[in-house]
């Protein structure tokens, strides 16, 4: 009996180390494919992080490549004897201007604060982002960059090269990275909290996707107000003040810059997603990258047609501005319009653009070369107003109420007096103080040979 007593223990022992074995294996198990499923979700939020910084970068270079469109556009534009410092200007734009936004721009646009971020002073530690954030920085520095630019177009072939620094360093520093701190970096123009400015007084923030008005219009308003504080160009006008056509010399590198605008738009625009991975974020940079290449085609296709009945001819240049007029107005609400709310906003755009372009010519008498301030400053205000009508979310055709429009409306027009009325204070200043303008003799002559010592064609 106790043969059989210790026989039965021994049974029973066995088969409770067998199920605690079996136990501890499944539980083994289970953690091998926890473990397992951690590592796999990691490697994937890595890749899809990579992903999305590739697409970043890859956008900003696109953008990048929006300086050579300007300086094409803005040389063809103009006469032969300005063009060296017409392509000095844009490099000018693109170096003082990266240099000054990441010493003190950047902080100012992403810091701290509801109306004026924190200047970073070269160190980039105080934002936290998903993205690197040396990445997101260069992204920004081409936004910067491109808001600079426009300026030049409307004053140029009689600037002083010295003084275009020098409102290129305050365009830079000072008014492009506060109203973008208010749009874009964290500011009260964004704030849709409850509580908030926006949300009580029209129960939406201001939406600019890509820079319809903090970008385009801000450049415009500024293209504006210094060309009228330079004054128009020698032979501009009669002495009954009527104006003379001044012909660029180069339509075909101005043909050329629209394209390579057009296609850096694709970075601009599709780009302010900064995502890629994933069906939301890959969905969102297709249907961004359709209505910005609509518009385009809606603005320059019907500026081409507007110009034929009004001049009697389908103007090239016209068309040319019509393309940007479009791509300018889509900015604001790319990712909120469907195509056809696109088009309907390339079809004004287009439009708005002859009529500005006139309007400035012949009743303000302000003379601007390319047409800057009609296509940027016009043509980003009206897309960003349009924006609230044709938003398929919020905008007032579409049943969401008039806050969306409002909202639009307020923060264009909050935006564009900041820049008008800092761009006058600096023109003014620079004007009173130094001089703005170059003498007479210079602008006959040229200002490749007296600014800079050399030409742009030497024949």
């Amino acid at each position: 009996m106790k043969k059989y007593m210790h026989y039965f223990c021994f049974k029973a022992a066995a088969t409770l180390l067998a199920v605690l074995l079996g136990t501890l294996g499944l539980h083994a198990q289970e953690a091998a494919e926890a473990a397992a499923e951690v590592v796999t979700i990691s490697n994937i939020t890595e890749l899809a992080l990579s992903l999305d910084t590739v697409w970043m970068l890859l956008a900003a270079m696109l953008v990048f490549f929006m300086q050579p469109g300007f300086a094409l556009v803005e040389a063809g534009f103009t006469r032969t004897k300005n063009t060296a410092n017409i392509l000095m200007k844009n490099f000018v734009d693109f170096m003082l201007g990266s240099l000054l936004f990441f010493a003190v721009g950047f902080g100012i646009m992403f810091g701290a604060g509801c109306f004026f971020g924190t200047p970073n002073w070269f160190d980039l530690s105080f934002l936290q982002h998903d993205l690197p954030v040396e990445g997101f920085l260069v992204f920004q520095t081409v936004f910067c960059a491109t808001a600079a630019t426009i300026v030049s177009g409307a004053m140029a072939e009689r600037t002083k090269f010295s003084m275009y620094l020098v409102y290129t360093i305050c365009i830079s520093v000072l008014i492009y990275p506060v109203s973008g701190h208010w749009t874009w970096g964290g500011g009260w123009l964004m704030n849709g909290d409850e509580g908030s400015f926006m949300a009580t007084a029209f129960g939406a923030p201001f939406h600019d996707f890509a820079g319809s008005t903090v970008v385009h219009s801000v450049g415009g308003w500024l293209a504006l107000v210094g060309a009228w504080v330079l004054g128009p160009r020698v032979g501009k006008y009669s002495k009954e003040g009527k104006p003379r056509a001044i012909p660029g010399h180069n339509l075909t590198i101005a043909s050329l810059g629209v394209f390579i605008l057009w296609f850096g738009w694709f970075g601009f625009n599709p780009g302010s997603q900064l995502a890629a991975s994933g069906m939301e974020n890959r969905t969102a940079i297709s249907h961004v990258f359709l209505t910005t290449n609509l518009a385009a085609c809606a603005g320059g296709f019907v500026a081409l047609l507007t110009a034929w009945a009004r001049y009697k001819k389908p103007s090239l240049s016209l068309t040319l501005n019509g393309v940007l007029a479009g791509l300018v107005g889509i900015t604001a609400g790319c990712d909120l319009v469907s195509p056809v709310g696109a088009l309907i906003i390339g079809v004004l755009c287009g439009v708005l653009m002859i009529f500005s372009v006139e309007f400035i010519e012949k009743v303000l008498k302000i003379d601007d070369p390319v047409g800057a301030s009609s296509v940027h400053g016009v043509c980003g205000f009206a897309g960003t107003l349009l924006t609230g009508l044709l938003a398929t979310s919020g905008g007032l055709l579409y049943g969401g109420g008039s806050g969306l429009l409002l909202a639009q409306l307020f923060g264009a027009l909050v935006i564009g007096a900041w820049a008008i009325v800092m761009g006058f204070i600096v023109f003014k200043a620079i004007d009173k103080i130094f001089g703005l303008r170059v003498a007479k003799r210079v602008e006959d002559e040229g200002l490749d040979i007296y600014e800079h010592g050399e030409t742009s064609y030497n024949l």
